[in-house]
């Protein structure tokens, strides 16, 4: 019963890292004012009829905090690697200078860090989410495994176990977010 228990909770351990693991990923994407090759992830190029992300066709990188470069390995794809910014909606505006493509980021004005901020804890909603739903699986096996004849003790005590897994993974999603609004509101 002992090898099932722990199964049990390496499997909610698993499910809730993968949480944090998306959430990390996400606020990889959320600006805060200084130029990151990360805020580029999500641009799709139209490579010679098919979307390809940004980052196949291009070498993104970042001169200064305020300015990014993209340096396309065909010329021929500045103007569509220009388009697809431009069309990506990050309220970003590249320059196309004939070698590369320039993106200066505007400095956030205050409404528009509250509202990375809601966005923030929006995505850490959805990790905690996932993290109380791995829990929610976790205790509904270990209730399956109780009704098959594991003792009520081991029972509480495995509930324990995720419980405590499950404080731990949000604890993690709270120290993310707190530095990640630190970081989005620090002029």
């Amino acid at each position: 019963m002992q090898e099932e228990i722990n199964f049990i909770l390496d499997t909610a351990k698993e499910s809730m890292d993968k949480s944090v693991k998306h959430l990390e990923n996400a606020l990889l994407k959320i600006r805060a004012g200084k130029a990151s090759p990360a805020m580029l992830d999500g641009v799709m190029v139209d490579y010679y009829g098919s979307l390809t992300p940004l980052n196949q066709v291009s070498n993104v990188n970042t001169p200064d905090a305020r300015t990014l470069s993209v340096q396309p390995w065909e010329k021929a794809m500045l103007e569509p690697i220009e388009r697809a910014i431009i069309n990506a909606n990050l309220g970003l505006n590249p320059q196309n200078n004939g070698e590369l493509v320039m993106i200066n980021v505007p400095p956030l004005t205050e409404e528009r860090r509250k509202d990375l901020v809601k966005k923030v804890k929006a995505e850490a909603e959805d990790a905690k989410v996932g993290i109380r739903n791995a829990r929610k699986d976790a205790n509904d096996e270990v209730k399956k495994l109780e009704k098959d004849g594991l003792s009520e003790d081991l029972s509480k005590d495995a509930e324990d176990d995720v419980q405590k897994l499950t404080n731990q993974f949000v604890q993690k999603v709270d120290n993310e977010v707190e530095r990640k609004e630190k970081d989005i509101m620090t002029v």
